[in-house]
């Protein structure tokens, strides 16, 4: 059975970085599209960025791009979300994903789902 755990969110101040990661088990990170997305209450989950095997295809969402790197580790079958220039307005639940379809505007590409992990940015 698929399992995601994130991990390395926190609370930390505007302009600030965090580093999350997201440890899979029971599959090869290099046979599936892997994607981080995020969550607020009261709205949709919205993707972040996703990537396939071997970085040869990588997206990211426009909210985020150039301050946001997603890279995998196929050894340790790991996925990060480097987060640097943290806003307010990226704090959420975020949730890494795995499946086989690497889009970022629904959530329906994605049958493998973590637990979450919260980052708060304060101004």
């Amino acid at each position: 059975q698929v399992q995601l755990v994130e991990s390395g969110g926190g609370s930390v101040q505007a302009g600030g970085s965090l580093r999350l990661s997201c440890a899979a088990s029971g599959y090869s990170y290099s046979n599936y599209c892997m994607g981080w997305f995020r969550q607020v209450p009261g709205k949709e989950r919205e993707g972040v960025a996703a990537i396939l095997p071997h970085g040869i295809f990588i997206k990211y969402a426009d909210s985020v791009k150039g301050r946001f790197t997603i890279s995998q580790d196929n050894a340790k079958n790991t996925l990060y979300l480097q987060m640097n220039s943290l806003k307010p307005e990226d704090t959420a639940m975020y949730y890494c994903a795995a499946g086989h379809y690497c889009v970022l505007d629904s959530m329906n590409g994605y049958n493998s789902w973590g637990q979450g992990t919260q980052v708060t940015v304060s101004s």
